[in-house]
C-alpha cells in the first residue's frame, strides 16, 4: 500500500484492558511494522538550522484508540474483507514470546481463529477507517 495523507488515515487500536506498559509495547511494535510495510508513510529526514539530523516522522496524525478485545477481532475481519484496508494485527501470543524464533514456532502451531488479538493497526481510506473506529475513545 502507498500512503497518501490527503486520502488515507492511520490508527492503532489497543485492547482497553491492557496495562499501560503492554499497551505502549503493542503500539510501538505496530508502529514499527507500519513503517516497514506502508510505502510513503514516513517522510524524509529533516535538519535543524545547525544541521542536526531529525529522522523522518509519519505524514499524518496517528491516534491510539481503545477498544474491547472482541471488537479488535471484528476490525481484523473487516480488514480481511476489504482490499483497501491494510491491517497489522498484534497478538497476546507475540507479546508473550522472548525471542522471534519462539514466536515463529508458536504462531505457526495455532489456528488464527484461536489467536487472541490485543491490538491492531489500520491504514486505509479516511471514510472507511473513520466509519469503523470513529466511536472509539482515545487512549489517555
Amino acid at each position: 500500500m502507498k500512503f497518501d495523507a490527503s486520502r488515507h488515515r492511520c490508527t492503532i487500536i489497543i485492547d482497553k484492558d491492557l496495562p499501560p506498559g503492554l499497551a505502549i509495547n503493542a503500539a510501538s511494535v505496530i508502529g514499527i511494522s507500519f513503517g516497514r510495510t506502508v510505502d510513503n508513510l514516513v517522510g524524509p529526514d529533516m535538519k535543524s538550522i545547525d544541521m542536526v539530523n531529525y529522522p523522518g516522522v509519519i505524514y499524518s496524525p496517528l491516534p491510539i484508540l481503545l477498544s474491547p478485545s472482541n471488537y479488535i477481532h471484528e476490525l481484523q475481519s473487516v480488514a480481511e474483507n476489504d482490499k483497501e484496508i491494510h491491517a497489522i494485527p498484534f497478538s497476546a501470543l507475540a507479546q508473550s514470546c522472548k525471542t522471534y524464533e519462539e514466536y515463529g514456532v508458536r504462531i505457526s502451531s495455532v489456528n488464527s481463529r484461536n489467536i487472541e488479538l490485543i491490538a491492531i493497526g489500520l491504514v486505509g481510506p479516511k471514510n472507511k477507517i473513520t466509519k469503523i473506529t470513529g466511536n472509539l475513545p482515545l487512549y489517555k
